[in-house]
């Protein structure tokens, strides 16, 4: 007998999906808005419980812990599965803490004015915008109102990765007791800013001289004959060049903004593609640790061989990793230094404790600078 043809299976063809409906994917956002506007009440409703049941504080201050708010934005990038990125979602959640701690009272952070600084642009990274920034005149002014409680918290550059550190904040911890309680890494676009916008119109810039340091590259290849005019902060050089239109300054867009200059001549002027300046956050006491912090110390040491080699073993000994070291005049003796070291870990970690015990047999002087969170990315 002759074998029957097999039949072919017949594929199946996918329809097409249905075009969703404007109006549907509008309610069901609106719906979604509630739901976050309704959450967010709820937690604001809990943080005043927290206040209730930390009992009559003193003041703002005594409401800030650093170190959970440093643990809930972790857990923020941890469960982030996108679309949006954990920079986005950290900056959602900063501005939601940040507004239920000022249900309390705001807190008042002191930073290098005038308005629209770089150090500006830290403390909103750091404490959101329902916190009270106070614009100071000067490092040590911020360091000297903290000191007051005049402001509750500073915020002050430390160091930039391509330029290396800002020796005045160093040398303002030899002899003041305020703490580090956080740090801010901020990545740092310098915009080339004037009233008109055009490159041929400027003969004089203004900036601070770390802007002018991190951008020389670009200015000898783009305006080698150009006058540099250093000012006090790039705020004060936005402000100066809105007068006149042979004037630019070298500012961040926030400055451009706040004073005038709102024709960008150029963006990202910066020599470093990946310019970023690292700030402390200062106050007036060490907070517990958050699980993944940095202590910062200041060593001065004995004037003899292997003295260096003497104050960093404990820390080797102990697996404890140094992240940085750096060292200044000590202001008491000539060519007597001290030394800023960076460490892994906190101060309360009993690694740590093992260490710092050691190093009391080797150093002439240690000052535990702070214990405080990592920035988060």
């Amino acid at each position: 007998m002759a074998s029957k043809p097999k039949k072919t299976a017949k594929k199946s063809v996918a329809e097409p999906a249905a075009k969703p409906v404007l109006a549907d994917v509008r309610a069901k956002i609106d719906g979604i808005d509630r739901q976050i506007q309704s959450l967010i009440a709820e937690r604001a409703q809990f943080a005043l419980q927290v206040g209730k049941a930390k009992g009559k504080l003193a003041q703002a201050v005594d409401y800030y812990r650093p170190e959970r708010e440093a643990q809930v934005l972790r857990m923020v990038v941890d469960r982030n599965e996108g679309p949006l990125s954990d920079e986005v979602l950290v900056h959602v959640f900063r501005e939601i803490m940040s507004a239920c701690l000022a249900q309390q009272e705001p807190l008042k952070i002191g930073y290098l004015g005038p308005e629209g600084t770089f150090s500006q642009q830290a403390v909103l990274k750091h404490f959101g915008r329902s916190a009270h920034g106070l614009p100071l005149a000067s490092i040590e002014e911020v360091f000297q109102e903290v000191e007051s409680g005049n402001a509750d918290f500073g915020v002050v550059p430390v160091e930039n990765s391509g330029q290396g550190t800002i020796q005045i904040t160093l040398d303002m911890f030899l002899t003041s007791n305020l703490k580090i309680c956080g740090e801010v890494e901020l990545r740092v676009h310098q915009f080339l800013l004037s009233r008109t916008g055009h490159i041929e119109d400027i003969e004089r810039i203004y900036a601070h001289p770390q802007s002018f340091a991190q951008t020389s590259s670009w200015l000898r290849h783009h305006l080698p004959k150009v006058e540099k005019i250093p000012v006090s902060s790039n705020a004060e050089g936005a402000r100066r060049a809105r007068n006149a239109d042979d004037a630019a300054a070298i500012a961040g867009e926030s400055a451009g903004h706040v004073y005038g200059l709102k024709k960008v001549v150029m963006k990202s002027i910066e020599d470093d593609a990946d310019n970023t300046t690292r700030f402390l956050v200062i106050g007036r006491q060490i907070f517990p640790s958050s699980g993944h912090d940095r202590t910062s110390v200041l060593v001065s040491i004995h004037d003899k061989p292997g003295a260096l080699f003497d104050v960093l073993s404990p820390f080797a000994k102990h697996g404890i990793s140094m992240n940085r070291i750096e060292s200044r005049p000590s202001h008491h003796a000539k060519w007597e230094y001290a030394f800023f070291i960076d460490l892994a870990g906190h101060v309360d970690d009993p690694a740590m404790k093992q260490a710092m015990a050691e190093l009391k047999e080797h150093a002439a002087q240690i000052k535990v600078l702070g214990s405080y969170p990592v920035a988060v990315p």
